[in-house]
């Protein structure tokens, strides 16, 4: 998630902290290349030059300049400076008072906003709504059917109605909701191009006659400096409550992010962090701060963790970690609550590159890696399992063949286990005295 903008200011301030003083050459220095950084991240070049120069006024302050600690100060103030960037507080929903509450879901063609209407009702539903989902996209065949069968995984009820009007669909839509005692409809609409008069006309019209609760238009973080344009407009023609950036788990420059707010005034919402159907993610402006900076997001994590992870289990697995009993069954089994977690870079993402974590944020373990090692575990005996010091060489070679991986991956994974066991001792330390927050985790 914005990895190559964080990989650059985190050089950029870590140079600045190693000056035990810092004049105004440093700060000059500092900007300039904070400056390219963000233009290299798309980021919108009016936006760079206020941030810029906000950092700049504020670091060349006296009371930075003779700090004991001014490059730490001006790394506070680079974080500030990107929270009011993202637009400081965190925004959810709004409901209406009486129910149901129509979210409107907007955006271009391809930016993934049936995936991502699906995404948010699983999100509603986990938190203890009852939501409705239709399409009015009567100009894409398969458009009904694909939010059809994304319904249909998530177990959430969708409408269908044949039809050719998206306002008259939307409608009855509303009037089933209400019948029905659903407390949210969320609505997906056709993705159109915002210089489309005829279809832009049509939102204006599904959105006073349903009396849309939240307007939120679906953009696409890898298409930068288009994804503002874009929202600008549609803004502009419809008062967005808020935007929802999808494709913030892959390589794009994410200059949208950092754009969006500040140029449109509106607030991101939710993040789209994976392909999953579970992977939307509130956003937190400070939490991606310092996902940039390298300060981690643990808050985050726990609460991904709270969701997926047997507290008990975890206790008890800590106390084998602790008592050096940790065998590679328990290895297996964490590894499967783990890829509940999601993705392993992005749960390693959130850890604090400080100290004994860092550099584990940029481990590159793919989920075909993780499968590939639970196979393996499930090829040995259960006396292997539990002792891996017998497996010896005839041992790994049976154990390969019963896996269809190589011995050489066995191999690998042996000593994988023993290096989790010692990082997860430290880690389960430095959580306990390091002032972070006390979390049962898998590995």
């Amino acid at each position: 998630m914005l990895g190559n903008l964080s990989t650059k200011l985190q050089k950029i301030l870590r140079d600045l902290k190693g000056e035990g003083r810092i004049s105004e050459r440093h700060v000059e220095e500092s900007m300039r290349e904070i400056r390219i950084a963000l233009l290299e991240a798309d980021v919108h070049f009016k936006v760079v030059k206020e941030f810029v120069s906000r950092v700049k006024e504020k670091a060349l302050g006296q009371e930075v300049l003779r700090s004991l600690t001014p490059g730490q100060q001006v790394v506070k103030i680079v974080r500030d400076e990107l929270i009011e960037l993202f637009g400081r507080q965190t925004v959810g929903l709004g409901f209406s008072k009486v129910p149901p509450s129509v979210i409107l879901m907007v955006g271009l063609q391809g930016s993934g906003k049936t995936t991502t209407t699906g995404k948010l009702a699983l999100w509603l539903s986990q938190r203890g709504h009852q939501p409705l989902v239709v399409s009015t996209d009567v100009y894409r065949p398969a458009a009904i059917e694909q939010l059809s069968v994304i319904a249909r995984d998530i177990d959430i009820p969708v409408y269908v109605e044949k039809g050719d009007d998206p306002v008259e669909l939307a409608k009855m839509a509303l009037r089933h909701a209400r019948n029905m005692g659903f407390d949210v409809l969320l609505l997906d609409t056709a993705g159109r191009l915002h210089i489309d008069e005829e279809l832009m006309t049509e939102l204006e019209r599904i959105r006073e006659e349903v009396k849309a609760t939240e307007i939120l238009m679906v953009a696409d973080a890898m298409t930068g400096q288009d994804a503002v344009n874009s929202a600008q407009e549609f803004n502009q023609r419809l008062d967005l409550s808020g935007v929802i950036l999808t494709k913030m788990d892959g390589d794009a420059r994410g200059g949208a992010a950092l754009s969006i707010q500040r140029v449109t005034g509106k607030p991101i919402k939710f993040i789209g962090v994976g392909e999953k159907y579970d992977a939307l993610e509130l956003f937190h402006p400070d939490r991606m701060a310092n996902r940039i900076l390298g300060m981690g997001d643990v808050l985050s994590l726990i609460e991904k963790a709270e969701e997926v992870v047997d507290e008990d289990k975890a206790e008890e697995m800590l106390q084998k970690l602790q008592r050096d009993e940790f065998t590679l069954e328990d290895f297996r089994n964490q590894v499967r609550q783990i890829r509940r977690l999601g993705p392993l870079e992005q749960v390693l993402g959130m850890l604090p590159q400080v100290g004994f974590l860092k550099g584990l944020g940029k481990i590159k373990v793919g989920e075909k890696q993780l499968a590939h090692l639970e196979a393996i575990i499930n090829s040995m005996t259960w006396r292997e399992r539990t002792n891996y010091k017998i497996i010896n060489a005839s041992r790994r070679k049976r154990i390969a063949s019963g896996s269809g991986r190589p011995v050489s991956e066995v191999k690998r994974l042996l000593k994988q286990y023993v290096q989790t066991k010692k990082m997860m001792k430290q880690i389960t330390k430095g959580f306990r005295t390091k002032g972070l927050p006390k979390f049962n985790f898998p590995i």
